[in-house]
């Protein structure tokens, strides 16, 4: 699936004392795209290690940097996958993938010994629910945002799949079970949006995914699943 690259800035010449547009070039809309992208994830990676501890209210700049890209950018429900008319097709494709990972999770869980940790406390309802938000907001972010400007940037969906798994991954650093997973995780999910754009069962499949994840490893190795500073000054109970 190709992306809809929909930059809407053009170039204006003066001619004859009229203005003419001229569309802009394509290189430019890819290299405006790229360094958006860029831009966005190494502010969300500054969030983590420094604002979201020195300034509370940085994290307005998310919704308003979101919210100002996409009507820049004319993008859609259809576009960014917020949409129910292709829920059946997607979720079908997206299952090929989680089916294999909660199996294998399962797995890790028994072999590291995951069938003594208490499991209760991850299936309050009102945990799941957070969590689930939780993930949601992370695929808006990851896939309806990050994901459609590398597509604009790279026209390709292996390489966009690719560069947005790296970024997920590296702002999970420097955590040691959620990094590779991460990487994994956000190169499939990215793939899957390119090709069936809807983020709903990417949003439920990742937040199942991160429960097991939770539960298969100890707390000692994924620290409460923290990452940036809170990775280190995270204490087991």
């Amino acid at each position: 699936m190709r992306a809809r690259c929909s930059f809407s800035t053009s170039a204006i010449r003066t001619k004859n004392a009229g203005l003419i547009s001229y569309p802009m070039e394509s290189s430019t809309l890819r290299f405006l795209n790229f360094f958006e992208a860029l831009a966005f994830s190494a502010f969300v990676g500054w969030y983590i290690w420094q604002l979201q501890a020195s300034y509370f209210f940085a994290w307005l700049v998310f919704p308003v940097w979101m919210i100002a890209s996409l009507v820049v950018h004319r993008d859609t429900p259809k576009t960014i996958g917020w949409r129910a008319d292709n829920l059946w097709s997607a979720t079908k494709r997206s299952v090929v993938f989680f089916a294999p990972c909660i199996a294998g999770l399962c797995l890790a869980g028994i072999l590291l010994g995951a069938l003594h940790r208490p499991l209760h406390h991850l299936f309050v309802p009102k945990h799941i629910l957070r969590y689930i938000a939780f993930c949601l907001l992370q695929q808006v972010g990851l896939n309806s945002y990050l994901t459609n400007r590398l597509l604009g940037a790279t026209d390709s969906a292996v390489r966009a799949s690719l560069l947005a798994g790296t970024i997920f991954a590296a702002l999970h650093w420097p955590n040691p079970v959620l990094v590779p997973l991460t990487f994994v995780g956000g190169v499939a999910m990215a793939w899957l949006f390119a090709r069936e754009r809807n983020i709903i069962p990417l949003a439920i499949g990742q937040g199942v995914l991160g429960t097991l994840v939770w539960w298969a490893f100890p707390v000692a190795w994924h620290h409460a699943m923290r990452v940036g500073p809170g990775f280190y000054t995270f204490h087991p109970p």
